[in-house]
């Protein structure tokens, strides 16, 4: 592993630190991306084509607003995982776990989309953990 020094005293892996970035842009993508979903699902009712039949079958403009709070929730946290903030990784992968499941239930809306925003929290989720804490020398 390649180690670089960031500050007097601190050491932190060059890798895992990619990892930390990539997640981090990776959480303002998905909550920018979840923000517009909800958007369109409260303006406009009949832009989603639901499957009949779906055992979770909820109100649309209801998971609109789940999704544009939850949205600005996870680019919010992302910007704070990019600027360093420790508190927002333990955060980040509480609020991926929690878009995992929106999107599980956004399956008959949108179930391309919903399977890809589900595999990239999985990925913020994979970052957020895998990246270490900076050690003191």
């Amino acid at each position: 592993m390649t180690t670089h020094t960031r500050a007097p005293g601190r050491r932190e892996d060059t890798h895992s630190g990619g990892w930390l970035v990539f997640a981090a842009v990776i959480m303002i993508f998905s909550g920018v991306m979840t923000l517009l979903g909800g958007i369109s699902a409260i303006a406009k009712d009949d832009v989603f084509v639901a499957t009949r039949n779906y055992v979770y079958q909820l109100n649309l403009t209801g998971w609109g607003w789940i999704h544009l709070i939850l949205g600005i929730l996870v680019a919010v946290t992302g910007a704070c995982v990019l600027s360093g903030a420790t508190w927002a990784r333990a955060v980040g992968v509480g609020l991926a776990g929690l878009s995992m499941i929106a999107n599980f239930m956004w399956l008959p809306y949108t179930p391309w989309w919903a399977l890809l925003l589900i595999a990239i929290d999985a990925l913020v989720i994979w970052g957020l953990c895998v990246a270490p804490r900076p050690m003191r020398d």
